[in-house]
């Protein structure tokens, strides 16, 4: 009997995680036997083992645009990570790859590419980041979350599909997530997304404003981990939390607005739930500019406003968050109108069209 074993790959941070976790369950729906490659102790060991899926870790280096002595050593943990790759996969014999991007994905995809394994990899971002762009040359299909990407890839590859989102955030309750808030929902609910790599100043942001917010706005605010403002937490009308998982449909169900950073699969979320949003991008000194360019996307689509740091004062923000309010149908309109609709479908197309060419 022909192996139904199916490798997903991709990691460096849960970002990079997210989509794989999304789709294991239309890959076991279509018959396929999951089979996680990652790095040796990165996030992805975890998060998969916590899932029950098979886990093997091989060596792996990062690529990095900037001189470090590492950049000398690296390569050959590449290089060894492709033959642990390659030794992997000829005993498991999978039917084919899909790639998430991240470091450990180049070793896993080029030694899976040169076993003829086909492989759909994912650019989440508007452009390419640096591992994908190693990919792509040995790629079957690359699915898109932005039109944007489809020119900068060859147009034999290239599939505009978004981001596969987990199937429980659309299964959430507003009921459950206000009594997880002790709103009474007889006023509208602000979510606040301060994530963990730079929440700071997007949290302080919020909180200096809370004076004027809360008489309007029931606040749920997504701080990060060990971003809880202690002073804070018995005011009426204000729930903090560091970090939410089981919770996170019934938060997303409960919100009306929402304030985010832009990171590719923070943006997919409320693009595929359909909830207006702020989006507050990472700056240039925190990140390669991909969040800035994401944010931009989605403000030129109608989806979102969109703040940039450096204008982030108390004034600023409030005028934005009631523009919001304000004009939240006309956002709600346009993201129903998105040609991004139902992402784990078309990326599970685009896999099965790769495996019947196989």
């Amino acid at each position: 009997m022909e192996s139904r074993k199916f490798i997903l790959t991709g990691g460096g941070s849960a970002g990079h995680v997210t989509a794989n976790l999304a789709l294991l369950p239309y890959i076991r729906d279509e018959g396929l036997e999951p089979i996680y490659i990652g790095s040796i102790s990165g996030i992805e060991k975890r998060l998969m083992e916590e899932q029950g899926i098979p886990y093997y870790g091989v060596s792996t280096g990062k690529f990095r645009r900037y001189f470090d002595p590492k950049n000398f050593s690296d390569p050959f943990r590449v290089f060894m990570g492709m033959r642990q790759a390659r030794k992997l996969i000829k005993k498991i014999k999978p039917v084919g790859l899909f790639s998430k991007g991240g470091f450990v994905a180049v070793p896993v995809v080029r030694a899976a590419a040169s076993l003829k394994v086909p492989c759909v990899i994912h650019e989440g971002d508007m452009t390419l980041g640096l591992a994908n762009k190693l990919c792509v040359p040995v790629a079957e299909k690359v699915c898109c979350n932005f039109p944007e990407t489809m020119s900068l890839l060859p147009p034999a590859k290239a599939v505009l599909t978004g981001m596969p989102i987990r199937r429980e955030l659309f299964q959430g309750s507003k009921r459950r997530g206000l009594e997880l808030c002790g709103f009474d929902g007889q006023k509208p609910v602000l979510m606040v997304i301060g994530g963990s790599q730079g929440s700071v100043a997007v949290n302080e942001a919020v909180r200096g404003v809370l004076p004027e917010l809360l008489p309007g706005y029931d606040v749920a605010h997504v701080a990060g981990e060990g971003k809880i403002d202690n002073l804070l937490l018995t005011k009426p009308g204000y729930k903090q939390f560091e970090y939410l998982t089981d919770e996170l449909p019934d938060l997303f169900a409960a919100a009306d607005v929402v304030i985010s950073r832009a990171g590719a699969n923070a943006i997919g979320e409320l693009l595929a739930l359909r909830k207006p949003n702020i989006l507050i991008p990472l700056t240039l000194a925190q990140s390669r500019g991909d969040q800035i360019l994401n944010a931009k996307s989605f403000e030129k689509a109608g989806y979102s406003i969109v703040v940039d740091e450096d204008d982030l004062t108390h004034r600023y923000l409030l005028e934005k968050i009631a523009e919001l309010w304000r004009d939240r149908k006309k956002y709600e309109a346009r993201m129903a109108e998105s040609p991004v609709v139902d992402s784990q479908a078309k990326v599970m197309e685009v896999i099965r069209e790769a495996i019947k060419g196989r």
